[in-house]
């Protein structure tokens, strides 16, 4: 055989490799005799492609690390191993169709999907809190679990659990935030324990920090609870103080870490007597604030100490706006709705304006203000088309005699899991993937 032959069948060989390994996990593979690959539903790379020297070359010009595998993986594992290095490491162009100048992630449509969801409804063992898992609760229906979000003018990877997983690897995820980050939290443990042995993964709990450890990777996925961000201390004659003016010490576990997803919006929208029993700013005591005056001032000292303590060289920043409530039936033409009780699909109105929320126009003008680069994950106006989406009386807060009454007791703040923060993730996951990172 010739050299060019037997260069050509090694190339092959090693394409043909690539090919079955990804098969393990994607409904699509590489071809090195394809005109289109696609990665995933929904997910099109244009020309072919083939391996060369430690890359996946496209001739298109686009070059894709495949990266070797770690001495220390332990042997069982290196076929996932491989299957989760072959990387959707895809520039924001990429995400994009051909010819389009920009991808605008959170604007699309929601679409339904028999294949979602992500992980086993009642299965995931890391559900902290069980108000969120409403088919263990007793919820009858499981369509809210079979909607994917397209955005227009590109389409985004359905989450890749291993290949999240080497991106994170050796590295931190936190997210900070109040009961709905921590939803998301569990969103994203649930997801990626799918794909780890139960003897490879940990969970550490103290004080205000869960951690949830995937062994083989060095890497661990996060929660940390601040719901106003801003220092919340209690005095010794129990009296609630939020000070506007200081983190506190909740920036002390903020340092270091390699990804970090904020969030503030619920707490605020409480007020007085609830949360909080006084302002501190400075040396000034308030009785009471006008709530979004205060939150912006909040917003604003996270703003400055995220500028002056933590590297955008070593830390990725991103910003989720509101989660919106469903408690008005007749925003979607419903009058003679209870709340979001009995809520089988998102809002289908033509033409369907959601409210804009007072928090998030103050969000999206600090973020842009702030000389950090946070990125926005900006679901508010898409998550306002899921009214589908929230326990109602399926929550384990609620016994059966006050589930007979959903107008009074049903939860339409938080969200059924498996569900809509799933896609928050997979945004997530989208945008770290247009940014490189872990690639």
């Amino acid at each position: 055989m010739s050299p060019t032959m037997a260069s050509l069948s090694i190339m092959l060989a090693l394409s043909s490799l690539a090919c079955l390994l990804f098969l393990a996990g994607n409904k699509a593979c590489v071809s090195a005799y394809s005109s289109e690959v696609e990665i995933d539903k929904d997910f099109h790379l244009h020309g072919r492609s083939n391996i060369l020297d430690g890359h996946v070359l496209n001739y298109n010009g686009v070059m894709e690390n495949v990266s070797t595998i770690d001495d220390d993986i332990p042997h069982g594992e290196i076929a996932a191993e491989m299957m989760g290095r072959i990387h959707l490491n895809f520039n924001h162009s990429m995400l994009s169709k051909r010819g389009a100048k920009k991808c605008n992630f959170f604007r699309g449509a929601w679409v339904h999907d028999g294949s979602y969801p992500l992980y086993p409804a009642g299965q995931c063992p890391y559900l902290v809190e069980g108000r969120v898992n409403c088919r263990e609760n007793g919820r009858p229906d499981s369509d809210y679990e079979k909607w994917r979000w397209k955005p227009h003018g590109c389409s985004i990877p359905r989450f890749n659990a291993k290949d999240m997983l080497w991106r994170l690897r050796g590295k931190r995820l936190m997210f900070v935030g109040d009961s709905i980050s921590r939803s998301q939290w569990e969103s994203m443990v649930c997801i990626l324990q799918t794909v780890i042995p139960s003897d490879r993964r940990a969970m550490v709990s103290q004080n205000s920090l869960m951690m949830f450890k995937a062994l083989d990777y060095k890497a661990s996925v996060e929660f940390f609870w601040a719901p106003f961000l801003v220092q919340h201390s209690m005095t010794r004659t129990k009296k609630r103080i939020l000070r506007l003016d200081s983190v506190g010490k909740n920036g002390n576990y903020w340092k270091g870490v390699d990804v970090l997803v904020f969030e503030t919006s619920h707490w605020w929208s409480h007020g007085k007597g609830v949360t909080w029993d006084s302002i501190l700013e400075g040396n000034r005591l308030y009785r009471d604030m006008d709530p979004m005056r205060a939150y912006r001032k909040a917003l604003t000292t996270w703003a400055n100490w995220i500028s002056a303590n933590i590297d955008p060289e070593k830390t990725l920043v991103f910003y989720r706006t509101t989660s919106p409530n469903h408690e008005s039936p007749s925003l979607w033409n419903d009058p003679n709705g209870q709340r979001c009780y009995n809520q089988r699909e998102p809002v289908q109105i033509p033409g369907y304006k959601p409210p804009v929320l007072s928090e998030v126009p103050i969000a999206k003008q600090v973020v842009k203000r702030i000389a950090f680069p946070v990125t926005l994950l900006d679901i508010t106006a898409m998550t306002e088309y899921r009214k589908d989406g929230h326990p109602s009386v399926y929550s384990s807060d609620f016994n059966t005699e006050q589930r007979r009454f959903p107008l009074q007791f049903g939860d339409c703040g938080h969200w059924c899991l498996p569900g809509v923060p799933d896609i928050w993730n997979e945004l997530l996951y989208a945008s770290l993937i247009s940014k490189g990172f872990g690639a």
